[in-house]
């Protein structure tokens, strides 16, 4: 039975809430199901001003659902540290100040073990919300929850993509996740398809979850165009690096250019040549390049 004065909660909204937490326990499980090899150490470092440290990805996450439901739906809240608001704040001016991005390297505290007990304290409290919530509850915390799992997913993604980064630095290659020895297939020669022009509808249908950028659903007018049947390969790279690539300003846009002399680019990001074999670093160690794999990290 509600007590006096609580408005019941239906069997409806506790199938949705039921879903909802699921979803957001999914999302939130995964981050730390990325970290489970990492030590430490792997998560606090920064090894440039567009890298975060794993730490901060996952106080940075939790302050969100902190801050856009916690302190808005929740009556009386108090968060335990008020100063995380500023250290995890990224770019929501709205929401208050923030430390600097190419600073966050210089963060000891809170330590890893500490960011972890903020997010547990955090996924709690939203879970408790999202359990005793009513259908109106439900309808204004709903969305945001999902904005934030999203949210979190974009940051997974970072997580990776930046300790990545921050393993090239080391001279030991460490390994983020242990992946077999396996040959590409050799794959058929490459053709272009062409593409007529076209009026093409893009944009959010208006069905389910999509971030404000994905709208106003609208027509673009799309000219001819040819793509690849397939993605490029290493080796077919490795032959346009062995083509002088690297020095010719024809195959570079002005900008491009300008930053491989800036920069003495020479071949893609984390490729290097050892004994006359090209080598790259992977999330999974230092391996031999694989000519039938697609070429990454090409900068535009």
């Amino acid at each position: 039975m509600p007590a006096i004065g609580e408005r019941p909660v239906s069997s409806r909204a506790i199938s949705r809430a039921e879903s909802l937490c699921a979803r957001f326990r999914d999302v939130r499980d995964f981050s730390k199901l990325l970290t489970r090899d990492l030590e430490a150490e792997d998560c606090v470092v920064q090894s440039m001003p567009d890298v975060s440290p794993t730490k901060w990805h996952l106080a940075h996450t939790t302050w969100f659902f902190e801050t856009f439901v916690l302190k808005k739906f929740v009556p009386g809240y108090a968060p335990a540290i008020p100063e995380y608001a500023f250290l995890f704040n990224s770019y929501y001016n709205a929401a208050g100040t923030m430390h600097r991005r190419d600073l966050r390297g210089l963060i000891s505290r809170p330590t890893v073990a500490e960011s972890f007990r903020y997010r547990e304290g955090v996924d709690r409290q939203i879970e408790d919300l999202v359990a005793s919530a009513s259908e109106e509850l439900l309808d204004e915390v709903e969305p945001i929850i999902t904005l934030g799992s999203h949210h979190e997913q974009q940051h997974q993604e970072l997580l990776v993509t930046d300790i990545k980064h921050v393993f090239a630095q080391n001279p030991l290659h460490p390994i983020f996740r242990k992946r077999a020895e396996e040959k590409a297939e050799p794959l058929p020669p490459m053709t272009f398809v062409d593409f007529e022009e076209t009026i093409a509808t893009i944009g959010h249908d208006g069905r389910d979850f999509s971030y404000d950028n994905e709208e106003p659903r609208h027509r673009a007018l799309v000219p001819k165009f040819s793509l690849g049947s397939r993605p490029v390969t290493c080796g077919e790279y490795q032959r346009f690096i062995e083509a002088d690539g690297y020095q010719r300003p024809e195959f570079w846009l002005s900008l491009g250019w300008m930053t491989v002399n800036e920069q003495r680019w020479e071949a893609p990001l984390y490729w290097e040549k050892r004994d006359g074999a090209w080598w790259h670093f992977t999330l999974s160690g230092f391996r031999p390049v694989d000519e039938n794999e697609p070429v990454t990290h090409v900068s535009y």
